[in-house]
């Protein structure tokens, strides 16, 4: 056997072992950047998606958040409020699509980042709030909430990144749950959310 294949047939194991731990790594790292209850990436995997399609002056961030969310907990028990998630989470993701990302910063918020080619981003989001509302299939149908939607364009902010544009999707969710229909655009004007850029109370995003 000439030297050449002995070296060659010696380095295999070695590559094999590379080629594992690389592979390893990977998983490691896509499953940090998953949330393990929902499925959907977590704050710091979408960050880095949602920041990467704000380059796209189509696109639209969300923020979605489940109302009356404790409220699920006390009365059904806090596997009964999983399931609410994960349901909430799977009709998110499908109504984004894969052009688009949704991820779950926490808790019972969601935000997504989706690309409106048509322009219908009112209709769609108002049409994914009525699905957001169904009863989780096969569970009690009293195992239901609405989910309190605001969402901004990002073209009419330009220049904000996605921490800005967090802060009016926020602003106007807020505003969301204290209307009727629950979904709610924000407005063009100044921001008017605490200076730490979520209001009181709230939990922080990025």
């Amino acid at each position: 056997m000439s030297t050449p294949t002995t070296v060659a047939l010696a380095a295999l194991p070695l590559l094999a072992g590379w080629v594992v731990h690389v592979w390893w790594l990977h998983r490691c790292l896509t499953t940090a950047r998953r949330d393990p209850l929902t499925g959907l990436v977590t704050r710091d995997g979408f960050s880095r998606r949602a920041t990467a399609l704000l380059k796209d002056p189509r696109a639209v961030v969300v923020l979605a958040d489940v109302d009356k969310f404790k409220q699920i907990n006390d009365t059904h028990g806090h596997a009964a409020g999983d399931v609410l998630l994960k349901a909430t989470a799977d009709r998110l993701a499908y109504h984004v699509g894969r052009t688009g990302v949704a991820g779950r910063l926490g808790g019972d918020e969601f935000a997504a980042v989706l690309i409106d080619t048509y322009g219908t981003t009112g209709d769609m989001l108002t049409l994914l709030h009525g699905v957001l509302a169904r009863p989780v299939d096969g569970y009690d149908p009293a195992l239901r909430t609405t989910v309190s939607l605001g969402w901004v364009r990002a073209a009419d902010h330009a220049g904000e990144d996605l921490s800005g544009l967090l802060r009016r999707a926020d602003e106007a969710m807020y505003a969301a749950k204290r209307s009727s229909s629950r979904v709610h655009q924000a407005r063009l004007g100044r921001l008017l959310v605490s200076v730490a850029g979520r209001r009181p109370g709230r939990r922080g995003a990025a």
